[in-house]
């Protein structure tokens, strides 16, 4: 008789847990559900939902959230980011009212404003940027505001407009280190980013950026980006843990200890950032109203 020979069963290899500080309380609280009931009524979109933020819970408890503005459909791929990607709708030119009635009712002290990428727009979006900022301004003039636009592709006259409303904090993200922008962030220009953050100072602004670690960098090349955002003259830079939102996305490379992250603020302030907000769960609008 025959013996068929016996196949061994190869385990696959199992992803790496997270470890125990990037665990978040589940969103629960009046104060929670009083700002979900208010982003549902006027058909709002926010990064938290739609970038499934690990703050959501602690932010929308304490009655903040960063609203995204031109839909929720962006023209871009990149490899890390949870929101939807693909052919977007026609904007809503009545957003910039319903934002900022929102953001009044909500008695916000200071909202952070961010978008998708509208490429096949002309202006990349600026007008809808600059009428939302403005009405924010006439509904709650007492709430400061920190806006965190996309790359606009070196149009800078649709640059000057997203920043010209009066708003107190411009934001751009890098979200990586040169080296990685192939990989995760292909339809930017790592320069061209630098520049954006540079005209943005240039033109009066407090600026602000951000950057995920955990995909593979080096120490040596932070310190390099770090670097590069001071000859930029940002303010602000904020350093946060990559999680992977789905299987499609890119994998986690490393979960940065915290103790790292520390180490990193520490060479941020001494290299002369304004401010720093290192850590596992940080992201680029939390704790945003402490930069001002």
């Amino acid at each position: 008789m025959l013996e068929l020979p016996v196949v061994s069963n190869i385990e696959k290899p199992k992803r790496e847990k997270k470890p125990n500080w990037l665990r978040v309380k589940l969103p629960i609280g009046e104060d929670y559900k009083r700002v979900r009931g208010l982003v549902d009524e006027y058909k709002l979109h926010t990064i938290c939902q739609s970038g499934n933020c690990p703050n959501m819970g602690e932010c929308w408890g304490a009655g903040t959230a960063t609203f995204m503005i031109l839909g929720n459909v962006c023209t871009r791929s990149c490899s890390f980011c949870a929101v939807k990607t693909g052919r977007p709708p026609e904007y809503d030119e009545d957003e910039p009212r319903r934002v900022a009635e929102a953001i009044r009712l909500m008695e916000v002290k200071h909202a952070v404003l961010t978008s998708v990428n509208r490429d096949e727009l002309k202006d990349r979006g600026a007008e809808i940027w600059y009428q939302t900022v403005v009405q924010i301004k006439e509904q709650s003039p007492n709430t400061t505001i920190e806006t965190l636009i996309p790359d606009v592709k070196a149009n800078w006259e649709a640059l000057d407009r997203m920043i010209e409303g009066g708003q107190e904090v411009v934001s751009h993200n890098m979200e990586t280190v040169e080296e990685l922008y192939r990989k995760v962030r292909p339809q930017g220009k790592y320069h061209r980013s630098l520049e954006q953050l540079q005209r943005i100072k240039e033109a009066g602004n407090r600026t602000k950026t951000g950057f995920m670690v955990g995909l593979g960098e080096t120490d040596e090349q932070v310190y390099r980006i770090m670097d590069d955002l001071i000859k930029a003259k940002v303010d602000v830079v904020t350093i946060g843990q990559y999680l992977q939102p789905t299987k499609m996305h890119l994998a986690v490379d490393s979960f940065v200890h915290p103790e790292k992250f520390a180490e990193y603020k520490a060479v941020g302030l001494e290299k002369g950032f304004d401010f720093v907000e290192s850590g596992p769960l940080v992201r680029s609008s939390y704790h945003a109203e402490r930069h001002l």
